[in-house]
Order: C-alpha cells, then sequence, then structure tokens
C-alpha cells in the first residue's frame, strides 16, 4: 500500500486510526475474531501498572503478529567499520575537552543502521538508565529489511539530507531543524529522499521523554503540544523475503522473516513514533539583565528517580533576539555537576568562533571547565548591549545527562577528534589589575 503522509497533533494523545474501514474493533481491544482477519497486538512502553498519565501503549490489528519470524542470530554488517554498542567502558574517560569534525558520508553503499557510529553514553540497557550517543552517516535507503530498538526509543536528529521513516504506525518525513523520536520497539526501515544523509541520535535508556513542566512560565512556552505530530495508519502487504535487525542489550541481532514486518492496518493508543519542527520552538530569554540558564531552551526530557534531575535532557539553541543590557551575552564560563554532548545541525554556534562545524560534536563532562573561545570573549565584551543582538541563521543542540558521558574507544581514536581544541582557551589572557576596579 502507498505510503500516505498524513498526520495527528499532539503529543502523547490517544489516537485511533485506520487504513481500512471498519479495521478498527469497536468495544473490545482484543475481540474473538479481529476486523478483515487481523490479529490483536498491543505494544507497551511502560510498566502495565505505571500511572495512567505516564502509561503508554498501543493497540496494533496487523496481518501476522510481530513474533512470525525465524531466530534471532548475531548480526555482521557487511559495510559498518564501527560497531552500534552500548559499551561505554572499553576506554578510560579523560576530562578533557573534546570536539569532532563532521563525519564523513560513506563512499561505498551503506544504509541507516550500517551507517550508525556509537561516539559516547553512559548507563546501560539492563538497568535502564542512561543514554547512548550515536552518529549516522549513510547513502542507501533500507529495502527489504527493517530495524528495532529493544534497549531504548530513539531521538534523531537529521543534520544532513531528508529521510523517511516507515514504521509500523505509519510513514514519517522528516529534514534537518526536525526531529523524530521512534519508541523502543517499534519497527521501522529509513529511505533516503536525498542522496546522501548524516545526523545525530540519542537512544534513551531510561524513561520516556516527555515534555517539560513549564513551573513559572506558565501554560505557554518551549515546545507547543500541538506541534507534534504523529502518523496515521499505513500498512505493507508483501510476501517477499525480509532481514529483521534487532538491538538487544547492547548488540546487534538479525532475523530471516517470508513478510514485511510494517503490516499493522489499524491501531489505537499512544506509544506512537512522532515529529516535531524545532523552528517552532517558542524560546524565552531575559528582557532586563543576565544570561538565564540553558534549562529555558529545553525541547523533551526523561525524567530520573532524582526530582528535578534528567536521566536526558534535550536541549536547543535556535534563532533568538538577545536583549539583556550590560551583560555577557554568549553563554558563559561554567562548569556543570552534568555532562553536555553538543551537535550542530545548521549555522554557527554563537560560543564558538571557528572548529565547531555543522555535523560536528563537541563533549564536556562533568566539572569541565568550558565556554566561549578567546575571540567570542573579546567581541561581546566590548559589544554595545544598549541595542539587540539577532542571532539567525542557526540551530545547535545538547543531550544533557546526570552522569558522565563516556567516549568510546572507536570515538576518542577517531580521525575526526580535534586534537587542539582545547587551544581555543589559551588566548584569553590576563585583565586583572588591583589597582583599576
Amino acid at each position: 500500500m502507498n505510503a500516505t503522509l498524513n498526520y495527528q497533533t499532539g503529543f502523547g494523545n490517544e489516537f485511533a486510526t485506520e487504513a481500512l474501514p471498519g479495521a478498527l474493533p469497536q468495544g473490545r481491544n482484543s475481540p474473538q475474531r479481529a476486523p478483515y482477519g487481523l490479529y490483536a497486538e498491543q505494544l507497551n512502553a511502560t510498566a502495565f501498572t505505571a500511572p495512567r498519565a505516564d502509561n503508554r501503549r498501543t493497540w496494533m490489528y496487523r496481518i501476522r503478529p510481530a513474533a512470525t519470524h525465524k531466530r534471532f542470530a548475531p548480526y555482521k554488517s557487511a559495510t559498518a567499520t564501527h560497531p552500534f554498542t552500548s559499551d561505554f567502558a572499553s576506554a578510560v574517560t579523560p576530562p578533557n575537552q573534546l570536539r569532532w569534525n563532521p563525519l564523513p558520508l560513506p563512499t561505498t553503499p551503506t544504509d541507516f543502521v550500517d551507517g550508525i557510529v556509537t561516539y559516547a553514553g553512559n548507563g546501560d540497557p539492563h538497568s535502564q538508565t542512561g543514554a547512548g550517543i550515536h552518529l549516522y552517516a549513510c547513502n542507501q535507503s533500507m529495502t527489504q529489511r527493517a530495524f528495532y530498538n529493544a534497549d531504548g526509543e530513539l531521538l534523531i536528529v537529521p543534520q544532513l539530507g531528508r529521510l523517511r521513516f516507515c514504521t509500523e504506525l505509519g510513514v514519517i518525513d522528516v529534514e534537518p531543524q526536525e526531529i523524530v523520536v521512534i519508541p523502543r520497539g517499534v519497527r521501522f526501515r529509513v529511505e533516503l529522499i536525498d542522496a546522501t544523509a548524516r545526523g545525530y541520535i540519542c537512544e534513551n535508556f531510561g524513561a520516556n521523554f516527555r515534555l517539560p513542566d513549564l513551573g513559572p512560565i506558565g501554560s505557554n512556552g518551549l515546545a507547543n503540544s500541538r506541534d507534534f505530530l504523529t502518523p496515521t495508519a499505513w500498512y505493507e502487504d508483501r510476501d517477499q523475503p525480509f532481514e529483521l535487525i534487532a538491538k538487544f542489550m547492547g548488540n546487534l541481532w538479525s532475523a530471516e522473516m517470508d513478510h514485511s514486518p510494517l503490516d499493522v492496518v489499524a491501531w489505537h493508543g499512544n506509544c506512537a513514533p512522532y515529529k516535531y519542527d524545532l523552528r517552532k520552538h517558542n524560546t524565552i530569554g531575559s528582557i532586563s539583565y543576565d544570561h538565564p540558564d540553558p534549562s529555558i531552551f529545553l525541547v523533551l526530557h526523561s525524567a530520573s528517580d532524582s526530582p528535578g534531575v534528567s536521566n536526558i535532557d534535550f536541549v536547543i539553541f535556535p534563532p533568538r533576539i538577545l536583549v539583556a543590557q550590560d551583560t555577557f551575552r554568549p553563554p558563559w564560563f561554567h562548569r556543570n555537576v552534568a555532562s553536555e554532548f553538543m551537535g550542530l545541525v545548521h549555522g554557527a554556534y554563537d560560543a564558538k568562533a571557528d572548529g565547531f562545524s555543522p555535523g560536528g560534536a563537541s563533549l564536556h563532562n562533568c566539572m569541565t571547565g568550558h565556554g566561549p573561545d578567546a575571540e567570542t570573549f573579546a567581541k561581546a565584551s566590548s559589544a554595545d548591549t544598549t541595542k539587540p543582538h539577532h542571532i539567525t541563521d542557526t540551530m545547535a543542540f545538547m543531550f544533557e545527562t546526570r552522569t558522565v558521558i563516556r567516549p568510546t574507544r572507536s570515538a576518542l581514536e577517531s580521525t575526526q577528534l580535534q586534537a587542539n581544541y582545547s587551544d581555543c582557551w589559551l588566548g584569553l589572557k590576563k585583565n586583572f589589575n588591583a589597582d583599576k576596579p
């Protein structure tokens, strides 16, 4: 069946959608005989007994149950040179500031799964806490195969090239400056709309991403619920050989199927993939003095067992207007109890004059000092703050976690790692004069 790009709006809403009229059973989730000879199957992304406000589950009505595949065996990629892994203890974690150049685009046919390179992470899937941070680069669509992640939900941030996510629950097209979130366990394949694609992935092992509470901000601001889009039902009825790839307990596995696993004809529930356009974020800022904390740029977060401390924060630095007077407007020098992994989707980042390119990444771990480079500091220290500063043509983001982000051995040995990144602060000269306040 051809893909139909129809969306339902709202974050975490209870949706009901069918690709054929009458495919959704009425009155019973699991009737004795479902319409069209379909099978009823429930997908649970939270415990059965999770509080109603947090509970995420979806009833699917599909051509075959998800269990209809052959045994899984370890997956060996023919093209991937670095593993997609959850092993973050293979190398000693340095306290250095780290920055990487953009991941090169592949020169041999490489699809989304084989194009994933693990850069860093913390926690693990077994404990259901922490996150994996990956980059992807690909030049080929997935065809007769699909993928699902049993270890965590996936927040995908495209940087280059448009992608089509064909999922069990519908089809999502996404472009740079948009994000897509795929719930834990949902099967999908990725098709390239453009010739090449590159971007970032946050693999969330902990509680599902949610919108943050707004507190004193009030009832409006930041990411608005209505701007999140969830696909309508769509299905494939293809009796052909397929490969099902699974990520389970940090490893990739492969199973043969004789049909497409994307065969859900109808579904209802609130556990579904969704996308969001970062350009719709209603950015908050100071209108008097001082530079607010970066938490005002929060889009989504995964809660932890400590109130007010997230398992993961997804924060963006979008176009905005800075008007605070007599204030150092760029991000200040700081050391943070949390750890920060940054990426740049588009344009330039206002705290760095050079070296941080779209597609690149940086890591500033717990209590590692960082902030604007010498050139940015000099420029901002002498700027006329009686005039507003319009920051345009940019989109940076940050995965921030409460525990140390541990880079993988392959990331530390990568040729993309900038050996002289910390030199950008060596130009900060001593300005102290005890005789001149």
